[in-house]
């Protein structure tokens, strides 16, 4: 029963936003908007609040068996596309992102915190992606795009990241037990609360106001990408958790956080660099689409 009262309240919320959208209260440059103030101030302020109040256990293995998932989906997404579809470089990268990297810092904060009762299970995934697997993307598509990008570059794209600082101060705060005081505290928990539900109307708004996915001749790398990332992924997260001793909330966070959808940011990289944009626009729409039922099955095989 609490998984499916913590289900209902995510979709309630998503069809709030969706309504808005409809009745035309959201545009799209709103629903970016609030997706933007989530991302940059209230996510930012929920991590440093839940992290660092909670015991994190079992971090190590969650982090083994989340890059793992990560991994195995990347490597075969980005072998079918090179070896047999024959596609460039800079498109294999970006079909194989969206087959592998999820939308942990949105989704994946609300769903932790309603269904697993805990956002730390995402914390692995998230710095994973933010820390590793982002600027090695960065990099290669720059070098795709004939661009150069320093060390320096770098480490500013990292250490400007809302939400890498905001888990990072986090588990500072966990790991040595130091509390924040009252005065920083209570803005924070206060900026923290608006997080989920700024989410998932924006999530919701972006339902509404988003195309169809099937009309841009991709077909084959969109289906591709959504088995991989909906089914293959969480399967590969299940089997390595289970065999790493996971078990109860964190191995039901775990599969989860692996089943999430294919996150916006992708999309973002593929309009910069001008490749792979309808793979990674309709990759983001279809597995959003499908990404809460694959949820509810998961919570309720897991739960």
């Amino acid at each position: 029963m609490g998984l499916l009262i913590g289900f209902s309240t995510i979709i309630v919320v998503i069809c709030a936003g969706l309504a808005l959208a409809h009745a035309g209260v959201l545009d799209a440059r709103s629903q970016r908007t609030l997706a933007e103030i989530a991302f940059f101030v209230a996510s930012p302020a929920l991590m440093v609040t839940t992290i660092g109040k909670t015991h994190i256990g079992g971090a190590a293995t969650n982090l083994v068996a989340s890059a793992a998932a990560l991994s195995a989906s990347f490597a075969v997404y980005a072998a079918l596309a090179r070896l047999r579809w024959r596609l460039d470089g800079g498109a294999v990268l970006i079909g194989s992102l969206s087959a592998s990297y999820v939308n942990a810092g949105n989704l994946g904060l609300a769903i932790a915190a309603y269904v697993v009762r805990d956002i730390t299970v995402v914390v692995p995934t998230l710095l994973v992606q933010m820390l590793v697997v982002q600027p090695i993307a960065l990099v290669a598509l720059d070098r795709h795009a004939g661009r150069g990008m320093g060390a320096a570059t770098i480490l500013r794209r990292l250490v400007t990241n809302p939400l890498t600082i905001g888990a990072l101060v986090g588990l500072v705060l966990a790991g040595t037990g130091w509390t924040l005081p009252r005065v920083v505290a209570q803005p924070l928990e206060l900026l923290g609360g608006a997080a989920i539900p700024m989410m998932l109307m924006s999530y919701g708004a972006a339902l509404r106001l988003s195309p169809l996915p099937g009309r841009s001749g991709h077909n084959r790398e969109v289906s591709t990408v959504a088995v991989l990332k909906l089914v293959f992924m969480p399967v590969v997260a299940w089997l390595v958790g289970t065999a790493l001793g996971l078990d109860g909330p964190v191995l039901l966070g775990v599969v989860l956080t692996a089943a999430l959808p294919t996150a916006q940011n992708i999309f973002l990289h593929a309009t910069r660099y001008r490749v792979g944009e309808a793979v990674a626009r309709e990759s983001i729409l279809l597995t959003t689409l499908c990404s809460l039922p694959v949820a509810l099955l998961v919570a309720l095989l897991l739960g």
